[in-house]
């Protein structure tokens, strides 16, 4: 609140009025649009940092999700997500053995296509891909035969064990999936980000024991339309921000009515912020934090 007023003077055609914003602390309020975090907040299971960032940013979409992903310096570049090398330390020879016995599940998992960069260890990684975990599929892998003794041979020889190690994930994931249940009356049949979610709760509650799950949301990179600009209250942000705050609620209320949110930690994160002065067009172009 303390910098409301100049961000008043230099955001006139997009910030939100004053006494529109959902208070928290008598210091610090959140966008109107944010309800269902206020509820979160209330039940004492949110925290927020300000204010972070990293060094000589400069404003790429992909080298700063680079940076996030891998936790490298600005100047610096890695083949390795800072999960990834976490799991490293943890499971050497990784992909090669696995699942086995001690670790039948997968370690990281995310929802939605594409994989979590986060996860990516030195010899593969770590994430599995899922839509729907009651339906997983499998791939079908053929008659196999000798690999020739060369570098092809030895890449075939990898795709080979990444699909048999995605088929013995599949059992399990199923499994986890017609086991668990989701409580909560709060989630959005309408919302990509909330089933999401909710496909995380359905797997924690069937007793899977992955432990990373990534999901996304995208369209924050509003240039312009970013407010109605009738009704700075309304527009595409305020309705992003409704998703994503109603399905974190919806998520937080499923866990702590079956009991399982003392296990679970979540964080959201973007590659960068946005700048403080607004453009000409309703909009606001790449910052820092």
């Amino acid at each position: 609140y303390d910098q409301f007023a100049n961000l008043q003077n230099v955001r006139s055609n997009i910030i939100v009025p004053e006494n529109s914003l959902i208070d928290l602390d008598g210091n610090r309020g959140l966008h109107p649009a944010m309800t269902g975090m206020k509820e979160v907040w209330e039940n004492g299971y949110l925290g927020i940092v300000q204010g972070v960032a990293y060094p000589n940013q400069n404003r790429s979409h992909f080298r700063s999700t680079d940076i996030w992903h891998t936790a490298s310096a600005a100047d610096e570049y890695r083949q390795t997500g800072w999960l990834g090398r976490y799991f490293d330390l943890e499971h050497q020879g990784y992909p090669e053995g696995y699942p086995n016995a001690q670790y039948p599940d997968p370690f990281a998992i995310t929802v939605g296509g594409g994989i979590s960069e986060t996860c990516q260890g030195t010899g593969g990684s770590y994430c599995l891909s899922i839509v729907d975990p009651l339906n997983p599929g499998r791939i079908n892998i053929g008659q196999e035969s000798a690999a020739p003794d060369n570098c092809y041979g030895h890449e075939l020889e990898y795709v080979r064990s990444v699909a048999l190690q995605a088929n013995s994930y599949a059992d399990i994931l199923q499994d986890s999936a017609e086991g668990g249940s989701n409580v909560s009356d709060k989630y959005n049949d309408d919302s990509m980000l909330s089933q999401k979610l909710k496909t995380v709760a359905k797997l924690i509650s069937g007793g899977l024991k992955t432990k990373v799950y990534v999901v996304s949301i995208s369209g924050f990179d509003l240039h312009s339309a970013q407010v109605d600009p009738m009704n700075t209250q309304g527009g595409r942000h305020a309705e992003l921000l409704t998703e994503l705050s109603d399905a974190i609620c919806a998520f937080q209320d499923d866990l702590v009515k079956q009991g399982l949110d003392k296990r679970v930690l979540g964080m959201t994160y973007s590659e960068f912020g946005r700048r403080i002065r607004s453009n000409g067009s309703d909009g606001t172009d790449h910052g820092t934090a």
